[in-house]
């Protein structure tokens, strides 16, 4: 491997180089815009060139066990964030090459010989191993007896409480067990969250053009949300102008006067969909809650009411039993139905943005297509 210099904190190849200072990427001088994570990826990988570094090394290095984060997706998109700042491409890789199920590794050539700084861990390793031994006393330090034998009964005092009081926390009702420890560890609640935003879902999906899929289970959050009456949701037309939109989460937060930013996006693979999201204190920018759900397509409107149900229970609002019911009780749909009324939505939304007369046309004949079909004039639905 190539030995790297911890006098200089600046790392280059080809055209760029990485100022780990100033926390900069330029090209040719010029600054590169790199958010931190794709930063420390590519900070790792120039550490370690040519050598493959596992996706357990980057979750440990910057996703570790306390962050409450979709690790896969985070990984992805900031992989693909750095690859658009380098220029390169995951199928004919200049710089990053993909090892699938391994990792990544830089195949791009460090200019100059001995730039750059050692990772913290590693210097720190060289200054232990450069450390002198420490020196033997001159005369052994004794103990008596009975002075021996009480540090070793009061450390087995220690252990036993210890012991008793893990064993309390496992075998005491959950919610009980959450306050002890809170009390114990002074752990701080989960902030209040009264009022949300939810953002336009993301299309992660390898078609394109199911961006009307995603409006959709956008749409179809923001309703099963505003069916909490304790919970303050923002109206789909007011969020929809952020689907692009390169302001903060908090920005956005303070101008639609919410407390907190539901963020995601939506995966759809044959009949598999699966919906990420993740809930943003908007005061703090911080991440609060992530999870990722899956069902089969024909199960989406279920998929987002568990997606609603679960968000109500990190903001800890109050869900009224009728609500709870009608958020555990949602039916499968027919696929063919679903798919025309998403469609339908998608061009009655491009019509009343100024697209265009054939917009609305579109959106009719999807409509008439969700009401029409066999499963409509028989009464049941095609997956009984």
């Amino acid at each position: 491997m190539q030995e790297i210099s911890p006098s200089r904190a600046t790392l280059t190849f080809s055209d760029f180089e990485l100022d780990l200072r100033a926390r900069e990427l330029r090209k040719l001088g010029v600054k590169v815009k790199l958010q931190e994570q794709p930063f420390q990826i590519l900070q790792i990988l120039l550490e370690h060139p040519g050598e493959v570094v596992t996706r357990e090394e980057l979750q440990r290095r910057i996703w570790p066990a306390d962050t409450f984060v979709d690790f896969d997706h985070g990984l992805y998109n900031a992989i693909k964030r750095l690859r658009e700042a380098l220029g390169d491409t995951a199928d004919t890789p200049q710089f990053i090459e993909t090892l699938p199920k391994r990792g990544y590794r830089f195949i791009g050539t460090l200019n100059g010989n001995g730039i750059g700084v050692l990772p913290a861990e590693q210097v720190a390793r060289q200054a232990v191993r450069a450390a002198p031994e420490p020196k033997a006393p001159s005369a052994p330090v004794t103990l008596t007896t009975r002075r021996r034998w009480r540090f070793v009964l009061w450390g087995a005092a220690a252990m036993v409480v210890v012991a008793a009081v893990v064993l309390l926390l496992l075998v005491i009702p959950p919610g009980v067990a959450g306050n002890i420890r809170r009390r114990i560890f002074r752990e701080p609640d989960a902030p209040a969250i009264q009022s949300i935003a939810v953002l336009p879902l993301q299309n992660m999906s390898p078609d394109p053009s199911q961006e009307y899929f995603a409006d959709g289970m956008t749409e179809e959050l923001i309703t099963e949300l505003s069916g909490i009456s304790a919970l303050k949701v923002i109206s789909r037309t007011s969020v929809m102008r952020y689907k692009k939109s390169d302001k903060s989460l908090p920005e956005i937060a303070r101008e639609l006067h919410v407390d907190g930013i539901v963020a995601g996006s939506v995966v759809r693979d044959g009949n598999e969909v699966r919906v990420t999201a993740q809930l943003i204190y908007a005061a703090t920018d911080k991440n609060i809650w992530a999870r990722s759900f899956e069902r089969q397509f024909q199960d989406s409107l279920a998929l987002q009411s568990e997606v609603a149900f679960a968000i109500a229970g990190a903001v800890r609002a109050q869900v009224a039993p009728d609500e709870q019911a009608r958020l555990q009780t949602a039916r499968p749909v027919n696929p063919k139905a679903i798919e025309a009324y998403l469609r339908g939505n998608y061009h009655l939304d491009r019509y009343g943005s100024g697209s265009g007369l054939e917009e609305a046309q579109e959106a009719l004949k999807y409509f008439r297509q969700a009401i029409a079909g066999p499963w409509v004039r028989s009464g049941i639905s095609e997956n009984g």
